[in-house]
């Protein structure tokens, strides 16, 4: 199953009013960086990074760029800090439907396809569904056509009452785990409509039914997902993989999610059901 892309995207990033040296300086604290250890990594020193924090110092593009990098600051954000110390952005974002992203999408839909039957889907930055193969679909089975309609949404489709939710047997225990996931997105980046998807998520009701389960042969090193399909129960590890260096925010914000067999049943199961 393929899910073309929506073509929307988040806003690009506006000069901030606060200027270059406390976006710098946030980003550094959040990182818990000295400025002294900044420094020697950027190869500056600890006076001129306190006089770019307090505004007293105006980086050049190429520091800004610098410091980024050494701060791991997500690629849409290094645009803002640009913007803010009145560069140009460095990064484009380009819109996946666009043409010169052609070979990039036929790469996505050959992994995702070369892993049925296992369930693999590719998400944006609000978790926006850019692609799915066909165990996505094979899950999705009886999700009621309204939340199916493009665009599709990972974590709505997950955790509304009327989508997997109730099938997922540990839901208490994997919606924990995702809204757990999407606060620490919201910490690194200033995502508006990433925080309003988590209110509306976090807001949807927990079926009564649901217990804690992590069932009797879940494997110790991560949590697995415990789905309920055609009267069985899949168990499920989830992967999710970006790209490396990106130099385009559309790129930069999109995440393959795979979904492993977490036992032998479930192995059996998905090989046996024909793709």
């Amino acid at each position: 199953m393929t899910i073309v892309p929506s073509g929307i995207s988040a806003p690009s990033p506006a000069p901030s009013e606060q200027g270059v040296g406390p976006l710098l300086r946030g980003w550094r604290e959040r990182r818990r960086v000295s400025q002294l250890e900044l420094a020697l990594r950027a190869g500056s020193s600890a006076r001129h990074i306190s006089f770019v924090e307090t505004g007293r110092s105006r980086p050049s593009e190429e520091m800004v760029l610098r410091l980024a990098e050494h701060l791991d600051v997500p690629v849409r954000e290094r645009n803002a800090l640009l913007l803010a110390a009145g560069y140009a952005p460095h990064y484009p974002e380009t819109p996946l439907d666009d043409p010169s992203m052609e070979s990039l999408r036929a790469g996505l839909e050959r992994l995702i396809q070369g892993y049925e039957p296992y369930p693999a889907l590719v998400v944006n930055a609000t978790y926006e569904v850019v692609a799915a193969n066909r165990g996505i679909a094979m899950l999705l089975e009886g999700v009621p056509d309204r939340l199916l309609t493009p665009p599709l949404n990972a974590m709505r489709l997950t955790l509304h009452p009327e989508g997997l939710a109730p099938r997922i047997r540990n839901l208490r225990e994997w919606r924990d785990h995702l809204l757990a996931q999407m606060d620490r997105q919201i910490a690194l980046q200033r995502s508006e409509a990433l925080r309003m998807l988590y209110e509306e998520v976090a807001a949807y009701p927990v079926p009564d039914r649901v217990e804690s389960e992590h069932g009797p042969h879940a494997p110790h090193f991560a949590l697995p997902m415990r789905i309920e399909h055609d009267g069985r129960v899949l168990s499920f590890i989830s992967s999710i993989s970006t790209f490396n260096t990106p130099m385009d925010v559309t790129v930069a914000e999109l995440a393959i999610e795979t979904f492993l067999p977490a036992d032998p049943a479930t192995v059996k199961y998905l090989q046996s059901a024909g793709f």
